[in-house]
């Protein structure tokens, strides 16, 4: 054959194989379970809840009212309120500006140059005067113009009126300092030629024009010695002039004001779930009127599109865990059945969980007991019933799915979350370790110990206070006795709709009183009796490597019913009678014994022994050629193809398949074993697993090298006992070499007969 001939019968090979994924894809699981998600998506977002009552200031409440969530909003009056007074503390602005002070200088130096100057005659008296009452937009009096005309006047404005004015326009003088009592928390003067602020308080002294003209006239009078007619005119010369130098500045004062303003924090109410915001019979005040607009705002929403979609997004992703095999390499074949269980359990539990919130609100009492009510709800008896069927890296996956819809529906946190999915782990593992329902009833208490704990913990987590930790541990405990109840009532139902092989069905199949290994028994006792080897062997090798014992064994017993429709084509059942292959073409001997797998899963499904054992059935020969009957057929046409004489198949897909094969393989070729010691034992079984390894048997079973050597190990310890040395009775030893001689005889016969007979059953 070319390379080219190779690359194409391996692609066909390849894509045949893709064909037959697809072929066995579960389209009406995933149907179901895409739209189980979507469903339970919408329904975590809508709001079942009654529309809560509105009341207003005044009113008397009719029913009790308590907050179904926790809830953060906006006081807007009591925002207001503080925002107000935030500016009402803040400090006016004044501006101290001393540039009107050069101005004031020289307009007394331009009134003293006109009075001084030599046009001031008597004939220019009126023109001067009336220029400096211009100046100073007031009337003087002629009297009040000659005394300014004079020396001594002059004199002292100079030396004592003037310096003081200036000196208190430098310092800052107001308008009216009565306006700033209205400032009671101080006010901000700012220096704009050192551009400095200065905060004073209302105590601050601060002259004003009046006081300053007051003070000017004290200071005239007691140090200058000052008399009255010249005080006067030194204010009729000032008054008009006197400009305040400290001035309020409004537009700097409101931005302040708006900058103060702007950093205050919104006033937040804080409701936290299940806090009551109004009693029967309570009159309703504003603020609880507030608190029930804020609560009805958020919860008249009876849609929530964006946690809908988070939702589903998220369960779509945790549900992809469902599609991998436990080593993650690659699609698994997930079954319609498996889908559509794992499916109603989580529209139960999950559904559930939304219609216990509903009752959870219309509880009346203790509000601590109310808020913890979720522990009670029995996630982790769902998950033992997934526990009683698949694996523990798929209890996993839909552990997860389930504690987060649950606490979804619930409203819950992480911490229920936490609470479900470890409470429902534990579960998984009581009952996977449980051999029959009294274990089961048994793992009740080391539950109920386990959610204790667990609840324990992320109560201090939550520092709750004791009272809500020791409600929450009656919670808990009795948690694991509903869960416990759970998994009791509804196994059995779960059992009979799906026909799933739980570990009490298990037990039961175990029972050789049943009706099919009873039959085989009567029909088939050679087939029965190998059976029963069977089972001890498997038993011992999944032990060894931790796989399922329970289903091997129990699969052991029935994995050859189909021998039942014809058990004398089998050479265990022939006895001494003539073998009828004898007069079979090789083809026809093979049809008839790749038939009796075929008949054995009939015999499965019509006594529903489940897929489990229904799977291995099929897979206990795989895909192995009757060497046998191809070799005697080759001998007569050698242009014959191969895979005519190989079973269909399936190759093994689980270590528990795999064992029951090797062990098929080794059992019945080992009774033809001439001196079966531990040595040829072990040699023999090393020889068969190598074959059926080379051959390609075990390479979808996930079975390592590791457990190929522990699987032979457990093998060799059992064949070893089987084919134990017996010691030699003194009656034996009287009958003499000829009773040896006829047992060694007629051991050699059956050797024979084996030989010729069926060599997949014994070769």
């Amino acid at each position: 054959m070319t390379s080219k001939s190779k690359a194409r019968g391996s692609g066909q090979k390849a894509s045949s194989k893709m064909r037959n994924a697809i072929s066995s894809f579960p389209s009406l699981g995933i149907f179901v379970f895409l739209i189980a998600l979507i469903s339970l998506a919408i329904l975590s977002g809508t709001n079942l809840r009654p529309p809560l009552p509105l009341y207003v200031a005044g009113d008397v409440a009719a029913q009790d009212v308590l907050a179904t969530q926790n809830l953060l909003f906006e006081d807007t009056s009591s925002t207001l309120a503080k925002r107000r007074e935030v500016a009402a503390l803040q400090p006016p602005i004044y501006d101290l500006d001393r540039s009107p002070i050069s101005k004031i200088q020289d307009k007394f130096r331009v009134i003293f140059d006109l009075i001084n100057s030599p046009m001031a005659s008597t004939s220019e008296e009126d023109s001067i005067r009336w220029q400096i009452e211009e100046l100073l937009n007031v009337e003087v009096s002629r009297k009040t113009y000659h005394h300014w005309k004079e020396e001594s006047f002059q004199t002292i404005f100079y030396t004592q009126a003037l310096p003081y004015i200036v000196d208190k326009l430098n310092k800052g003088i107001v308008a009216d300092r009565t306006l700033l009592l209205q400032n009671r928390n101080g006010y901000l003067v700012r220096d704009l030629a050192q551009n400095n602020e200065t905060l004073h308080s209302v105590a601050f002294r601060v002259d004003d024009i009046s006081t300053t003209k007051k003070g000017l006239l004290k200071e005239l009078r007691k140090k200058g010695k000052a008399p009255l007619r010249t005080r006067n005119a030194v204010l009729t010369l000032v008054s008009p002039v006197l400009t305040p130098t400290i001035t309020p500045n409004r537009v700097e004062t409101q931005l302040r004001e708006q900058l103060a303003v702007d950093a205050v924090d919104p006033v937040y109410y804080s409701i936290k779930k299940g806090e009551s915001i109004v009693r029967k019979g309570e009159r309703v005040t504003l603020p609880i009127q507030i608190k029930l607009q804020a609560l009805l705002a958020h919860k008249n929403q009876r849609f929530f599109p964006y946690q809908m979609l988070g939702v589903f997004i998220t369960t779509l992703l945790l549900g992809g865990g469902l599609a991998f095999e436990r080593r993650g390499r690659r699609f698994c074949s997930l079954r319609d059945e498996d889908l559509l269980l794992t499916t109603l359990l989580i529209i139960l539990f999950a559904g559930g969980a939304k219609a216990f919130t509903l009752l959870q609100g219309n509880l009346d009492g203790a509000q601590h007991a109310v808020d913890i009510l979720p522990i009670l709800y029995p996630v982790p008896g769902a998950l033992g019933l997934v526990g009683l069927i698949f694996g523990i890296r798929r209890c996993s996956v839909i552990a997860l799915i389930t504690s987060f819809l649950c606490t979804v529906m619930m409203g819950g946190t992480i911490e229920l979350f936490l609470f479900y999915f470890i409470g429902g782990m534990l579960n998984v593992w009581l009952v996977q370790h449980a051999e029959s329902r009294k274990d089961i009833a048994a793992s009740g208490l080391p539950l109920m110990v386990g959610l204790l704990v667990t609840w324990v913990g992320l109560a201090l987590y939550q520092q709750l206070d004791m009272k809500t930790v020791a409600v929450g541990s009656a919670f808990a405990a009795a948690n694991g006795l509903i869960s416990l109840l759970v998994v009791f009532a509804f196994s059995p139902i779960i059992e009979l709709i799906f026909n799933y092989t739980t570990r009490f069905k298990l037990m039961e199949l175990m029972n050789l009183e049943q009706p099919l290994l009873q039959e085989l028994m009567m029909n088939a006792p050679g087939t029965y009796h190998h059976s029963l080897i069977l089972s001890n062997l498997v038993e011992a090798g999944a032990k060894s490597i931790g796989a399922n014992s329970l289903l091997c064994k129990v699969a052991a017993l029935y994995h050859d019913i189909g021998k039942l429709v014809k058990p004398q084509y089998f050479i265990e059942n022939q006895g001494r009678a003539k073998n009828p292959h004898d007069k079979l073409t090789p083809a026809m001997s093979t049809l008839i014994l790749v038939s009796h797998v075929k008949k054995g899963v009939g015999l499965a499904r019509k006594y529903r022994l489940g897929h489990e054992i229904e799977d291995i059935i099929q897979q206990h020969h795989g895909t192995s050629v009757i060497r046998y009957f191809y070799t005697k057929a080759a001998e007569q046409d050698e242009s014959l193809c191969k895979d005519d004489f190989r079973y269909p198949g399936p190759k093994p897909k689980s270590r528990e398949a795999a064992i029951v094969m090797l062990a098929d393989a080794v059992e019945a070729s080992s009774r033809v074993l001439a001196d079966p010691t531990p040595s040829r034992l072990r040699g023999h079984i090393e020889s068969i697993t190598k074959g059926i390894f080379s051959e390609g048997q075990l390479d979808d079973s996930e079975l390592t090298f590791s457990d190929l050597t522990k699987v032979g190990e457990s093998f060799h310890r059992v064949l070893t006992g089987i084919f134990h040395r017996r010691i030699e009775y003194p009656e034996e030893q009287r009958a003499g070499c000829i009773k040896n001689n006829e047992e060694k005889k007629g051991y050699h016969e059956r050797s024979e007969k084996l030989k010729k007979g069926s060599a997949p059953e014994a070769a």
